[in-house]
């Protein structure tokens, strides 16, 4: 098949592929609110629709909280299964938005060398309806070319991701026959560095928990009882004082004991993958980093697990002042996991540190419903990764590199541990994308070469 005029095919179509990614954009489909729960629907509709478009016999199929996308086309060559998530985080704070967020636009951007570069704003640009067009795109300009597709591909779009994806391992346990393939691809991930396309090695897990810590039997006046009385706050805030020490290092007794130290090898590749420390810290605003001693930015972020306090409440949090001890304190957790690190293990332990820290009068008590993953490893000496390796280098003429990724996509553990199926991250978003924040953006450049990107991996791997 000539890859030549599928790629002459993705430049000619640009602009309506973006047109199409701002009519996805459009849809406020918003897991965790309620409130969108038509949008959700008419998010999973219209996918439907688009993938019906390529030929794809693809259906809406209904779960406890948000429905699934799934689509089959072709019946030779190998069998890949894409995935993607089609709901996108809440917009708020919606008042640091320079623009109404599901009212998607170009605009071009100043660059910090002085250039100028268009990006697309919106909810969802970059995580993950862009990236999912990307695709999408890509067979898209196959069918117009060929007539058909490559290879089999089975899609499944997910409309959970972001709140938590309870319905998703569920799904794939019911329907295992019928998704099992001989790769997954995802696509919501990065580039480790402006134009340096990579492919995810591996990834942390993750851990999430919540504890109250309980004082007074009620709210006390501190005049008549501070000082004689314990203090929630002050107590909560000891606890969480005592998580790590001036290392940065993690106190919990036997929290790294399954934390596997990467190899020299691997460290060369990361010291070399084009990253740049001062502008990552510069996006976020930082000037030195903060975590462990003696492991570089990216050895934290990719291959040492952390411990981090998401949210700290209690008390009064009105305006002004209100004079009273608080009856209790309460505290977020996520850990990110690596190695061979056992979230229920790490829970385990962490909730033994908080309550060997309780004195007279306190207690705690911890939400029982939150969950955790491991860490995956990708099995990259499948040939399949050095081609679609390759495929990656011809289209941004520089290296593609394996890395490693700070966060969690426990949808990649799923597919190996439910479906027994080794997963390839290959995503295009960059560190300045401003994902899960207001002024959501996707450079126009990596939608357009994600889609030749994507071409070029389908065609290496058939």
């Amino acid at each position: 098949m000539s890859l030549d005029a599928v790629l002459t095919q993705i430049d000619t179509d640009l602009d309506a592929a973006l047109d199409r990614l701002m009519g996805l954009l459009r849809l406020q489909s918003v897991s965790t609110d309620p409130a969108y729960k038509a949008e959700v629907d008419k998010a999973a509709d219209w996918l439907v629709e688009d993938l019906k478009s390529l030929g794809v016999d693809a259906s809406k199929r209904p779960t406890p909280m948000h429905p699934m996308v799934v689509g089959h086309v072709g019946d030779t060559g190998p069998h890949l299964l894409f995935y993607g998530h089609y709901d996108v985080q809440p917009v708020d704070p919606i008042a640091l938005w320079d623009h109404d967020p599901f009212d998607p636009f170009i605009e071009d951007r100043t660059t910090p060398d002085g250039s100028t570069k268009k990006v697309i704003r919106g909810r969802g640009t970059s995580d993950d309806k862009g990236q999912l067009m990307t695709f999408m795109e890509a067979c898209r300009a196959w069918k117009a070319v060929h007539g058909t597709l490559p290879c089999r591909i089975t899609f499944l779009f997910e409309g959970e991701e972001e709140t938590g994806s309870p319905s998703l391992v569920p799904f794939m346990q019911e329907n295992a026959d019928e998704l099992k393939a001989d790769l997954a691809l995802i696509c919501d991930t990065g580039m480790v560095a402006p134009g340096v396309p990579s492919i995810a090695s591996q990834l942390r897990g993750m851990l999430k928990d919540e504890f109250t810590l309980h004082g007074p039997a009620m709210d006390l006046h501190s005049g008549h009882y501070g000082g004689p009385a314990v203090n929630p706050l002050k107590e909560i805030s000891r606890i969480i004082a005592s998580f790590h020490d001036d290392e940065g290092r993690v106190t919990i007794a036997g929290f790294y004991d399954d934390v596997i130290e990467i190899g020299d090898n691997l460290k060369a590749q990361w010291d070399t993958c084009g990253f740049d420390a001062k502008d990552y810290m510069d996006n976020a605003g930082l000037t030195t980093p903060a975590g462990e001693t003696g492991y570089s930015i990216l050895e934290q972020q990719w291959s040492r697990p952390t411990l981090e306090i998401n949210g700290l409440w209690g008390g009064y949090q009105g305006a002004g002042s209100k004079t009273v001890i608080p009856a209790e304190a309460h505290c977020k957790i996520t850990c990110r996991l690596v190695g061979d690190m056992d979230p229920d293990d790490i829970r385990d332990k962490l909730r033994a540190h908080v309550e060997a820290q309780l004195r007279p009068d306190t207690r705690v008590t911890w939400d029982n419903d939150l969950e955790g993953a491991p860490a995956s490893v990708m099995n990259t000496d499948r040939p399949e990764f050095e081609a679609a390796r390759q495929a990656l280098t011809g289209e941004w003429n520089r290296e593609a590199v394996f890395v490693g990724m700070g966060g969690s996509i426990p949808i990649a553990g799923h597919f190996k541990t439910v479906l027994d199926m080794d997963a390839m991250l290959i995503g295009f978003a960059s560190e300045d994308d401003r994902i899960h924040s207001p002024n959501e953006k996707y450079d126009v450049e990596a939608f357009h070469k994600g889609i030749r990107s994507w071409a070029r991996v389908l065609e290496a791997l058939s």
